[in-house]
């Protein structure tokens, strides 16, 4: 007997549902394709995720030093390092990195080794969000929410690249599925506690995000939870304490260490990772006053930002469906028990989705388009459960109204997203508009057309609604991306991290690794492209402060020749301003290369006094520099150091030119 597309859940709605048409019963065939339709959506994700997957290199050369750091040196793994001589950290807790580097120590470092790790989490998270919306909304809602996250442009982008963001949004995941269980009757006590530790693990990925989630949790449970009141205020202080725990105990550690022999803390101007969570990775991040970061950039706040030039491609496509089906899912179970299921499950992701998509939407710090990532698993499940919900009350004229409503904004989204490339893949806009207006017509009077001829609109109105997604996630698994600030889809648009806009072009977030603009050069400061100490702040040409950060940069073989000479006779192969600039040397090397500065060149790391007396003391053979060297930090707040000690090398050592590149033999003063 043939099932319907969305198969009755496991816990059902308290609201009675209308008789239905022909309800699906639990045969044996139905049962047997479950699992080889979810073993089929895995493996499609890991083919999206995994295939040429080395094509993009290092990814993020920022990070991938940490990871070879890692791979070399215990402390430097513990810390997160930028290097293995442990000079500064990473601006991050290194949770991502602690995996990443952990892959490395097994089977080398390469693209491979360093990558895979974030393909299988994106893997993971498809499928904890299949058991998760399955366990309320049955098999279908479960496979429609996996697809959806698993084709969201920015999920392939994040989960194919080495920046800290994949793990966050599966144990984020993996944190609310522990939430749905414990909302269960009957459940075990240390669900709620499980759902803590994910996201105490979730902060040591990517710091205080990792908390938007907790208030929508708390609430939630403490509302649904099938369970008598002292048992809920019981268990949410347990999951309190358990993230207090599973988070804190590395901040523990950081800050009872003793700072003379472990790392700088990147991202700090005092050495703390109190002061890099709470301000420069945290408060900071919504108002903009982050000390040595990039000042203020509200220029766009607002509810559209999310559907902006920026932001639209990478994560829009369906968060109008999502609210709309996440509404009426809502609206049916209005009169639903306080511990209905469903609803409580639409609150989470409903919540996840508000909460976090506001926040992302008016924040007034450094927030790129990749962040969105954080949306594409609250999105889907309001997808999946939403759609189910009304598929199955397809008799009544209203629920095929609103699934028809949907299918039309979700196709004008589509259409306007898609019109912000007309030059790629022109056919496809006028496909998708074709397809789903024609799907929308159908699913109107869906409820009185025959089974097989209804499961036809559905497979219509899934690949019309899913089309530009899946061909924007598909472009970007096709196109290797590097550098700090990648972007999904085809045409490569990202923004610069001073607040200015760029479409494609030389310098655009997500810039195809070939691409790369001219070579590796120092790292700008805050606010980015001008007013670098000794230069012009020219972004064009070798050496110029964009290459490294916006692309991968390239190292000269001449110049990764002399750096690597006689560089076991140095603490240091070589020092240069900000890290991703040093990044780029070291991953060529493979020999540590101090970060004067931290990532944006504006951290008091080293003072210029160390730094003299690290050269005095032969730990570092050279200095790279060329234009632009030295980071700005008057503007944002920051250090100057970083242009204090430029100065002070070009005043008291020789340049000479080797690869293009400016550089200075630290071990032969004037």
């Amino acid at each position: 007997m043939t099932t319907t597309v969305l198969d009755k859940p496991p816990v059902a709605a308290a609201e009675p549902a209308p008789r239905p048409q022909r309800a699906p019963s639990p045969n044996f065939a139905s049962r047997r394709w479950q699992p080889l339709s979810v073993a089929a959506l895995l493996i499609a994700t890991g083919l999206l995720y995994l295939w040429n997957l080395s094509s993009s290199g290092w990814a993020n050369q920022f990070y991938a030093a940490a990871v070879q750091a890692g791979s070399q040196s215990w402390k430097a793994m513990l810390f997160g390092s930028s290097d293995a001589a442990n000079a500064i950290t990473v601006d991050k807790t290194p949770g991502a990195l602690w995996i990443m580097s952990l892959s490395a120590r097994i089977f080398g470092l390469n693209s491979w080794s360093l990558l895979i790790p974030q393909a299988l989490e994106g893997i993971a998270a498809v499928a904890i969000l299949y058991f998760a919306v399955r366990r309320v909304a049955g098999h279908g809602a479960g496979l429609l929410a996996g697809a959806v996250l698993a084709l969201t442009p920015v999920a392939t982008l994040m989960f194919r690249f080495d920046n800290p963001d994949a793990l966050l949004v599966l144990l984020l995941t993996a944190a609310t599925y522990c939430v749905v269980r414990a909302l269960e009757k009957g459940s075990a006590a240390w669900w709620l506690p499980l759902a803590g530790v994910a996201v105490g693990f979730g902060f040591l990925a990517k710091m205080m995000q990792a908390f938007l989630v907790i208030p929508v949790f708390a609430v939630v449970y403490l509302i649904a939870a099938n369970a008598p009141l002292r048992t809920r205020l019981l268990r949410s202080v347990a999951a309190v304490v358990a993230v207090v725990i599973s988070g804190g105990w590395y901040l523990a550690l950081v800050a009872l260490w003793p700072a003379s022999s472990r790392p700088y803390i990147g991202g700090s101007q005092h050495n703390s990772v109190l002061e890099l969570a709470l301000g420069y990775n945290g408060f900071g991040r919504l108002t903009g006053d982050e000390v040595g970061g990039l000042g203020n950039m509200n220029g766009d706040v607002g509810w559209a930002r999310l559907f902006g030039s920026e932001m639209g491609g990478q994560i829009a496509w369906l968060i109008p469906a999502a609210c709309v089906l996440g509404l009426a899912g809502l609206w049916l179970t209005r009169r639903a028990r306080r511990t209905d299921a469903v609803r409580a499950s639409l609150l989470l992701w409903g919540g996840w989705l508000l909460l976090t998509g506001g926040v992302f939407s008016f924040a007034g710090g450094i927030l790129h388009p990749y962040y969105t990532v954080a949306l594409a698993p609250a999105i889907a499940a309001l997808v999946g459960i939403g759609a189910a919900l009304l598929w199955r009350r397809r008799s009544q004229m209203w629920a095929t109204a609103v699934l028809s409503g949907t299918m039309v904004v979700t196709t004008l989204t589509a259409c306007l997203l898609l019109g912000r490339e007309p030059d790629w893949q022109s056919w496809l806009r006028p496909t998708i508009a074709i397809a789903g207006v024609g799907s929308a017509a159908l699913l109107f009077v869906v409820g009185r057309l025959p089974r097989t001829v209804a499961a036809a609109v559905v497979v219509l109105a899934l690949a019309a609604g899913l089309a530009g997604p899946a061909a924007y996630s598909i472009a970007t698994a096709a196109t290797a991306h590097t550098g700090a600030i990648p972007s999904a889809g085809p045409g490569g648009r990202g923004h610069f991290p001073g607040g200015g806009r760029g479409h494609g072009g030389p310098w655009a977030g997500g810039q195809p690794a070939n691409r790369s603009p001219g070579g590796p050069g120092p790292a700008i400061g805050a606010g980015g492209m001008a007013n670098l100490a000794g230069g012009n702040g020219n972004p064009g040409g070798r050496g110029g402060p964009m290459g490294g950060l916006m692309g991968g940069s390239k190292v000269d073989p001449g110049l990764t020749a002399a750096l690597q000479q006689n560089a076991s006779d140095y603490t240091w192969a070589a020092a240069a301003v900000g890290s991703n600039s040093a990044a780029a040397y070291q991953l060529a090397t493979d020999q540590p290369v101090m970060a004067v500065g931290g990532f944006n060149g504006t951290d008091p790391a080293p003072t210029p006094a160390q730094f003299q007396q690290d050269v005095a003391e032969h730990k570092i053979h050279y200095f790279i520099g060329g234009a632009g060297m030295g980071g700005r930090g008057a503007d944002s707040g920051g250090s100057q150091d970083g242009a204090t000690i430029a100065a002070w090398v070009s005043q008291h050592f020789t340049a000479r030119t080797i690869g293009g590149q400016t550089v200075y033999d630290l071990s032969a003063p004037k």
